[in-house]
């Protein structure tokens, strides 16, 4: 994708897409490879690219979205069913419904059963069978038609009332755009957990009811509940930087009784606009600060408005005016870090919030396979501190290499609840190591050497590598399916040794989803003639969901143990 275009609607693409002619589509993944060194021009909301040395494209983006197609306009002889259109479309972020604020209304009890309707049925089928050959291709055969295919469903889902879906399907074209781009801020695991969302949501909401239905079909709108009167204290920043081409950052508050709340500024943008997020200004009621600013002051707020996931609103009824900020060792922030880790663990593994607030000592660091990562002594046993983000304009990294020198210092800490096999979390915010008072967020202020404790020494750790539980051999099969598709999964005798090795180890359902996994990748009938039919995508669908779904319980169930915290 290049930041550099406009947003285009998914329903955009879907249509330009199809209306190419077989020859033009088998063209189009090199058509938009082409696009990657052309020059674009901007000329207030037109942006203009030079696709070659005859022709130009021009997106025009009057509300800073393409929203129809004929607001893509080319001048070559071919033009409208040209192939530049579609490839200029397919290169552009995905435009991204911004959740409007509205007053949430209480729902009167229901009188009858809800039930998907039969336009709804025929979407989440639509979807289901767009996502199932997206995994059949898998990242490194789904190009650009069988992604416009998938935005299609999703417009389709819109239209039908799911919104949930359409966003859900939306989210992994963005994400298989940035596989195949190698954007930094691509993961796998991610992929395949939004994969795993939209064929769950797809193949459950024929056969959903009332509360059950209501939850799949999601909501169009954010909705802002009235919360009256806040004082809150600022707790941290943390940038954001997503595969779909949005960036910014989300700066976290408390109030007295330790509910947290959110003050978000994402847009679209790269690395550059997470960078200076930092200082970026932010509105709130009739009041202005930086994210940095925020982070350490606080807010006295009236008629605030408030979204079920804690994001405040910023509404024309909202009155705020800054006020003076806590440290993490005052009231009434510290009630944060008194709640024991397990219990903010099962918290976290219920649907709370996955914010985990910790005071360690610093250990040293683990050699793993994906890097090392930093160890510190809290007061259950011994977390393993994760970069949030791997993208290398952004400072995390080189800031946990620069804790990992100052062993034995104890700092509160706050992070992000990672679920694996062991005690593991993604460090988000710390107290700075030698200046008592002041905070340090790791994904925008940068540590520097002489930020350490000068008596302590750098040296690591010798730990031993983790042994994970057998289910990896499962996850790594169903990770493999994402990025290679069903072709990877179908070589005979490929899984016979992690089926048996599962068994041994008294997993027999993962075994037996394994062996599925594999029969339905493999195995194809054969018509009268004896000739072989195409592969039942449908089924290795449902067999490649089934294992991520057992995957995700027992990571969950995992992960609680690891903490010491009871999983509901």
């Amino acid at each position: 994708m290049s930041p550099q275009l406009p947003p285009v609607a998914p329903a955009v693409t879907a249509e330009l897409v199809a209306a190419l002619s077989p020859r033009l589509r088998k063209r189009l993944d090199a058509g938009i490879a082409k696009l990657a060194d052309r020059p674009v021009s901007r000329d207030g909301t037109t942006v203009r690219v030079a696709v070659d040395d005859t022709a130009h494209v021009e997106l025009r983006a009057p509300e800073g979205t393409v929203t129809r197609a004929d607001d893509i306009h080319c001048g070559c002889l071919l033009a409208p069913a040209c192939l530049h259109r579609a490839a200029v479309a397919s290169a552009a972020p995905i435009a991204e419904a911004v959740p409007a604020e509205t007053p949430a209304v209480d729902a009167e009890p229901p009188t009858r059963t809800d039930r998907a309707t039969a336009e709804q049925i025929t979407a989440a089928h639509t979807v289901q069978t767009a996502a199932a050959a997206v995994l059949d291709a898998g990242t490194d055969g789904c190009g650009a038609v069988l992604q416009a295919e998938l935005l299609r469903a999703a417009h389709t889902a819109r239209l039908a009332g799911l919104p949930r879906l359409a966003a859900s399907a939306v989210s992994v074209v963005t994400a298989l755009r940035a596989a195949r781009s190698a954007d930094p801020a691509y993961r796998l695991a991610d992929l395949a957990a939004t994969l795993a969302d939209t064929l769950a949501v797809a193949h459950r909401l024929p056969d959903a009811e009332d509360s059950e239905l209501a939850e799949l079909r999601g909501t169009a709108r954010q909705p802002y509940r009235p919360d009256g009167s806040l004082r809150l204290y600022g707790l941290f920043s943390e940038p954001v930087l997503t595969a779909s081409g949005y960036a910014g950052a989300v700066t976290w508050t408390a109030d007295a009784e330790g509910r947290l709340y959110q003050v978000s500024d994402v847009a679209p943008g790269g690395p550059g606009r997470a960078v200076g997020a930092a200082d970026r200004t932010v509105r709130v009621g009739d009041t202005a600060l930086t994210h940095r600013e925020l982070s350490r002051a606080g807010l006295a707020m009236s008629g605030a408005t408030v979204s079920p996931s804690g994001r405040l609103g910023a509404g024309a009824g909202v009155r705020a005016v800054r006020a003076p900020g806590v440290e993490w060792r005052a009231e009434p922030v510290d009630r944060l870090w008194a709640v024991p880790a397990a219990e903010q663990v099962a918290r976290a593994l219920a649907g709370g919030s996955d914010l985990l607030f910790l005071e360690v000592t610093l250990s040293g660091t683990a050699q793993e396979a994906a890097g090392d990562c930093l160890l510190a002594e809290y007061e259950g046993g011994t977390v393993r501190l994760t970069s949030a983000h791997d993208d290398p304009a952004l400072p995390h990294r080189d800031n946990l290499r620069l804790l990992a020198a100052a062993r034995g210092t104890r700092l509160r800490i706050v992070a992000r609840l990672t679920p694996a096999p062991h005690a593991r979390a993604a460090l988000l915010a710390t107290e700075h190591p030698s200046i008592t008072g002041t905070r340090v967020d790791v994904g925008l202020d940068r540590l520097q050497r002489a930020d350490l404790p000068t008596t302590l020494s750098a040296a690591a750790l010798d730990v031993p590598p983790v042994e994970e539980a057998p289910v990896h051999l499962l996850r790594r099969r169903v990770h493999q399916a994402v990025a290679g598709g069903r072709r990877t999964l179908s070589f005979p005798g490929t899984l016979a040794t992690d089926v048996r090795r599962l068994h041994a180890h008294g997993l027999g359902t993962a075994a037996d989803l394994l062996a599925e996994l594999h029969a339905s990748a493999t195995e194809r009938s054969r018509d009268v003639f004896g000739r072989l039919l195409p592969a039942d995508t449908t089924r290795f669908a449902r067999g490649w969901l089934a294992a991520t779904r057992y995957t995700a319980e027992l990571d969950r169930a995992l992960c609680a143990a690891a903490w010491g915290a009871r999983a509901e």
